[in-house]
């Protein structure tokens, strides 16, 4: 596919479809532009133990594997008179496992006639009844998805990324927008900003706890995830999306599939988004798909922050899944502790204590949880909330990421916003789509000069 192939930089940055400015694009209602000032209304969610009862919400979920069915378990334990009423995927093995699990975890039952196969699956969910939309498929489809289900007027939970392209996001920005004149609520699956150790952090930071932000890391080193090798009564369509982490069109690549959890952190805490990346990665290990397995990133803010962002899924490697920023006046892991510039522990997250007395890493509320408390909460409480833009901005940074290592030039913000750079088949088929033979992994500094 000649599309997957040509990685160069003026393939991923010229011919652009311009989305409007940057700077008009404004901070999420969860988000604080804690740089302004140091005293913030910081518009967080409720945080409650469970969401308050009210009218019957009906969720269908669109994405039945094993995210999509632990979404649809969390929707269930958010509060009272909440139901999972239709399921849609393409793989109806997909969907009967979901409905297993709903059967047997949640003593939930799915009537056959709001069960959906196929890549039109997820306009018949939407159509279905429901009061809610859960997104859980490839990333490559969320910006249809989320479109769909804003312009038939229902609440979305949409799991990260939400988009593996620029022209995806700008089509998630829009359509966040109308979302917001709609009055709808929107959460999405960055967890972290749910979570509630995080949080108090957080607010501690945004009030000053560390000065001035000048630096910042983050992390998600592990092994490799999993992989699924072709099987002779799959089509090539079939394969791929079985497959669908190792497949840059599906996912995005890890860098902006799974470490975006990390890099949101830091545009969190910061409240603001870098201008530019130089980046550099490679494939050593992985055995199927065409994406790398390893990226280190320099990311760039306008007053001069650096953030430095590394990613890797190879076995028998030092782990580490953290965040870490330095103030002017203090640092932090911005999960639980918060130090002085000398290093003295000024505080620490007062997790639940465990039957002999001793703290417990753990919240006392999953943030999986609490993700669907707080939409059901803004729902039912009408709470304005819509995390798809910032989670958007997000997922375009790591974007940039992304494109810098696989090219191995500087690419900046406003470049990857207004790239035409779009990813996958242009329609979907059960069948052979010429992607898997022609693809290619990229191969840094032999793309094209841009200014040629």
């Amino acid at each position: 596919m000649k599309e997957q192939s040509n990685l160069s930089r003026r393939r991923f940055l010229t011919n652009a479809a311009a989305a409007g400015a940057i700077g008009m694009i404004g901070a999420n209602v969860l988000v604080s532009c804690a740089e302004k000032q140091k005293t913030v209304e910081l518009n967080l969610p409720p945080l409650l133990d469970q969401a308050p009862d009210g009218k019957p919400l009906k969720a269908g979920v669109i994405g039945c594997g094993g995210r999509g069915s632990g979404a649809a378990l969390d929707f269930l334990k958010a509060g009272p008179n909440l139901s999972i009423h239709a399921l849609g995927d393409v793989f109806r093995d997909r969907i009967d496992d979901c409905r297993n699990k709903l059967k047997n975890e949640a003593n939930q039952e799915v009537a056959d006639e709001n069960i959906f196969v196929g890549f039109d699956a997820f306009q018949k969910v939407i159509d279905s009844g429901v009061d809610v939309v859960i997104l859980a498929t490839p990333p490559h489809f969320r910006p249809e998805h989320f479109e769909a289900a804003v312009q038939a007027r229902k609440h979305v939970f949409m799991e990260k990324p939400v988009a593996v392209d620029p022209v995806g996001i700008r089509q998630v920005l829009a359509t966040s927008k109308k979302a917001d004149s709609l009055g709808l609520k929107i959460v999405t699956g960055t967890q972290r900003r749910h979570q509630r150790d995080y949080i108090e952090v957080y607010k501690q930071i945004a009030n000053g706890a560390i000065g001035d932000i000048v630096g910042a890391n983050c992390y998600w080193n592990q092994s490799k995830l999993w992989h699924r090798n072709p099987n002779a009564d799959w089509s090539e369509m079939e394969y791929m999306i079985r497959d669908w982490v190792n497949w840059l069109w599906l996912s995005g690549d890890h860098i902006v599939e799974q470490h975006i959890h990390n890099i949101d952190v830091i545009h969190w805490f910061t409240g603001k988004y870098p201008t530019r990346a130089v980046g550099f990665g490679s494939r050593q290990r992985r055995v199927t798909g065409d994406q790398f397995d390893n990226f280190s990133v320099d990311f760039v803010f306008d007053n001069g922050m650096h953030n430095h962002s590394m990613c890797r899924q190879i076995n028998g490697c030092a782990n580490n899944v953290s965040e870490f920023v330095m103030g002017t006046k203090g640092s932090s892991n911005c999960q639980n502790t918060i130090w002085d510039a000398a290093g003295a522990e000024l505080f620490k997250y007062p997790y639940p204590l465990d039957a002999s007395g001793q703290p417990e890493r753990n919240v006392t509320i999953s943030p999986y949880v609490q993700e669907h408390i707080d939409l059901v909460t803004c729902i039912r409480q009408n709470i304005p909330v819509n995390e798809a833009e910032s989670t958007a901005m997000t997922n375009l940074v790591a974007i940039m990421g992304r494109v810098s290592a696989y090219t191995g030039k500087e690419v900046t913000l406003d470049e990857i916003m207004n790239s035409d750079l779009k990813l996958g088949p242009s329609t979907y088929v059960m069948g052979d789509v010429g992607i898997v033979g022609v693809s290619q992994v990229p191969v840094a500094g032999e793309a094209a000069d841009p200014n040629a």
